[in-house]
């Protein structure tokens, strides 16, 4: 019998500091758990509640975080538009890859850096475009094309609304969801302790469900 695995959805926005301050527990988790969890994105877009209203206060928020994760590099500022709601242009260019084969994290991880280490304006729908098919290997004209569709929008609007259907209001949330019909949902984490904790106990209760199959079988009728 195969092993049950758990699936791991990280819920995120391409400009959010936070899901790029949770990039090492992500990628820490997805190496050591690998053989036991599946592990997802999906956009859940952030609105003008979650946007710093200026350049100040975004450096005021990028400081604190830089703090926070003891960062050695300090983010940049100079990206955004302050009279902006949202920004979908980047994470529908990530969510179109997906049409492509690009399930991974490679599109996404590389608008992130662009934005808030070299400070490029992802906002702009060539940059996304360039800088992700840069990263994929993607047709630059073909991946913007789809990234304009309305589907693509329809899709990130979905997934957005799924996030917010969870009752909670920070990106990265990660949700841990498991075939015996445990859940765990972590909104704002951005280290591996409490995740891995989190996966640890998970994986322990799949592994006991495993042992009774073996030895009982299917539970009478």
């Amino acid at each position: 019998m195969e092993p049950m695995r758990l699936l791991m959805t990280n819920y995120l926005d391409v400009i959010s500091s936070w899901c790029f301050w949770a990039v090492p527990a992500w990628r820490k988790l997805q190496e050591r758990y690998g053989e036991r969890v599946d592990f997802r994105w999906k956009i859940a877009l952030m609105d003008k509640s979650g946007l710093p209203p200026t350049r100040e206060a975004m450096d005021w928020y990028y400081r604190r975080s830089g703090m926070l994760m003891r960062s050695p590099v300090r983010l940049r500022s100079d990206w955004p538009e302050f009279d902006r709601e949202e920004y979908p242009e980047p994470n529908c260019v990530a969510e179109a890859a997906r049409e492509f084969g690009v399930e991974d994290d490679r599109v996404w991880l590389a608008l992130s850096r662009a934005e808030l280490l070299d400070g490029k304006k992802i906002s702009e729908w060539q940059v996304a475009a360039e800088i992700a098919a840069q990263a994929a290997g993607l047709d630059q004209t073909k991946l913007l094309e789809r990234a304009k569709s309305p589907e693509i929008e329809a899709r990130i609007r979905l997934t957005t609304q799924e996030f917010h259907d969870l009752q909670v209001t920070q990106r990265p949330t990660f949700v841990i969801d498991s075939p015996i019909g445990d859940r765990a949902i972590f909104s704002g984490f951005a280290r591996f302790a409490p995740l891995s904790a989190t996966l640890d106990a998970m994986i322990e209760d799949l592994v006991g469900y495993e042992a009774h199959a073996a030895h009982f079988g299917e539970p009478p009728s």
